[in-house]
């Protein structure tokens, strides 16, 4: 059993949940760095490479779509619903192994606290098991994010323990940082909050897939 292609576009009550447009969205997600910096430092290894110019910015994005179109991996921009603002990103990352997907997210400094990242983790997760089919979801969080940490615990996710010395650190030469490993099963959705969460999914070219 593989992994089935992800939705382009998925859509909630407040969020468009969408495959990068690199000419399009290059300025949005600049935006939406740029004026979060010293909040995404502590937790996002990426992070300490910004600012990045918009040329940059650009490329970057063309090889997220890359990657979308040819099936390595699934990068999503996070918008608001008339897409004008950056609320943060996403993915379902095939890093994870064969029939599953693991999930990563950020949300901008001025976004935090309003329930956006659960949002997305909810649907990322139904949008999983539902379209893309895979047997299990993972998501990975440092031991010391406690703003993260509550998301896959409210979600339903299972705790399989602490990997050490598992993720890039956010600072230079710094040693590889602790990950709590969560993990959700197919048949554990069903008695999962993340259904509370109502999604629309659409393939590449419009049609909708759920």
């Amino acid at each position: 059993m593989g992994v089935a292609t992800a939705p382009y576009r998925i859509e909630t009550e407040r969020l468009v949940i969408r495959c990068y447009d690199p000419a399009r969205d290059a300025p949005l997600l600049k935006e939406a760095v740029d004026s979060s910096i010293e909040h995404l430092l502590p937790w996002m290894p990426w992070a300490k490479n910004e600012p990045q110019t918009l040329e940059e910015k650009v490329a970057l994005l063309r090889r997220f779509r890359a990657n979308f179109d040819a099936d390595n991996d699934y990068p999503y921009g996070v918008f608001s619903r008339d897409e004008s603002r950056q609320i943060g990103g996403g993915g379902l990352h095939t890093r994870s192994g064969p029939e599953s997907l693991e999930i990563g997210y950020f949300v901008r400094a001025d976004a935090i606290g309003q329930g956006y990242a659960t949002e997305l983790a909810a649907v990322l997760t139904r949008v999983g098991f539902e379209i893309c089919g895979v047997a299990r979801m993972d998501l990975q969080v440092e031991p010391h994010n406690e703003r993260s940490l509550k998301i896959p615990r409210k979600l339903g996710y299972a705790l399989e323990g602490t990997l050490r010395r598992r993720l890039e650190p956010a600072e230079e030469g710094a040693p590889l940082a602790d990950s709590m490993l969560f993990s959700m099963l197919s048949e554990e959705l069903a008695g999962s909050p993340c259904l509370a969460y109502d999604y629309v999914a659409y393939d590449v070219v419009g049609n909708q897939l759920a």
